[in-house]
């Protein structure tokens, strides 16, 4: 049976590679992001949705348009601000929480309430990070804000697990993003000091975290976990 499939921050990356892969599988599926959802909606042949995660107001402006929802995907998040702890501004900090930490938060407390109220056992799956258990200096303030998507995963695990609410999250490492490919370039020393952190010797593909994604989100009796995508590094 189809399921309708909400993606936030799905304009490029990792966001875009989920909704494709939900999208093949013969989901209903829906994109949503601040800027560039109408171009990644044409190319992926699914609905979209302006939609700022931050602002209460515009969640429940998308969430009213979209409709009723099956499976949410917190893929949304802020990981261009980095700094030392000594040096991060606080504005900065600020940022970085309210769109990963708040934004993740609204968007599930909304899409469970509606969820609960039509009685559906639907499934949320958060995009969280390693980071968020092994710290990189320079980054802290994404990895904490990653480390309270795991808390908050198991928050909302527990509280909706009566309503038949699974909620889980996908932990990547370092993913292979245009991003990420421009400032670590094949070769480099940056990314050979990466990939000598990694078991598997190599980043993760887009595919690979939206694989996952699409596991969790049929796994029917998994709640409450944060599966890492990461090549084994966590084991280093």
């Amino acid at each position: 049976m189809s399921r309708t499939v909400l993606v936030t921050g799905a304009a490029g990356g990792i966001g875009r590679a989920i909704a494709a892969a939900f999208a093949a599988g013969g989901d209903a599926v829906v994109v949503t992001d601040r800027d560039g959802v109408e171009d990644a909606a044409a190319e992926l042949g699914v609905r979209g949705v302006s939609a700022d995660i931050t602002d209460e107001d515009s969640v429940v402006r998308a969430l009213d348009a979209v409709g009723p929802v099956d499976v949410l995907v917190n893929n949304a998040g802020l990981l261009t601000l980095h700094g030392r702890l000594l040096d991060l501004p606080s504005e900065d900090m600020h940022a970085i929480l309210r769109t990963n930490v708040l934004g993740t938060f609204l968007m599930t407390q909304h899409v469970a309430h509606r969820m609960v109220q039509r009685g559906t056992r639907g499934t949320i799956v958060n995009l969280s990070s390693i980071g968020g258990r092994q710290p990189t200096p320079g980054m802290g303030g994404y990895e904490s804000s990653k480390a309270a998507v795991d808390a908050l995963t198991r928050w909302a695990a527990v509280e909706l697990a009566e309503h038949g609410i699974r909620v889980n999250a996908v932990a990547p490492g370092p993913v292979l993003t245009p991003m990420l490919a421009a400032g670590l370039p094949e070769g480099s020393p940056a990314r050979k000091a990466w990939l000598d952190r990694i078991p598997l010797r190599q980043l993760a593909s887009v595919e690979a975290v939206a694989a996952a994604v699409v596991f969790l989100a049929g796994a029917e009796h998994i709640t409450g976990t944060s599966l890492p995508v990461d090549g084994g590094q966590l084991l280093t």
